[in-house]
C-alpha cells in the first residue's frame, strides 16, 4: 500500500522544487506532476507532489492523519506500560 501526505507548498524554488510544509516537519520535494503555487495543498508520495488539493480537504487530511498518530502513540504506550 502506498501512502500520500498531505502538505501546504511554502515556497517554489528554481528547478521546480518546493519547500512544503506536513504541519511539524519541512521538506524539499518535485514540483513537476503538478500546477501550484505558494499556499496550495499537494499531496506528496516519494518526494514527488502528485495532486493539488483545496485548501480545505489539506487541513481536514493533516488533522485526520494527526488523530491517527496520536492514537498510534498511545498504543505504544499502552503496550510499554503493559510489559
Amino acid at each position: 500500500m502506498c501512502i500520500a501526505i498531505p502538505a501546504e507548498v511554502k515556497e517554489i524554488k528554481e528547478g521546480n522544487i518546493g519547500v512544503v510544509d506536513y504541519g511539524e516537519l519541512t521538506q524539499e520535494v518535485r514540483l513537476d506532476l503538478v500546477d501550484v503555487k505558494v499556499g496550495d495543498f499537494v499531496l506528496v508520495h516519494v518526494g514527488f507532489a502528485i495532486q493539488r488539493l483545496s485548501r480545505e480537504e489539506g487541513l481536514e487530511t493533516l488533522e485526520i492523519f494527526r488523530e491517527v498518530w496520536k492514537a498510534m502513540d498511545e498504543s505504544d504506550e499502552r503496550k510499554v506500560q503493559v510489559t
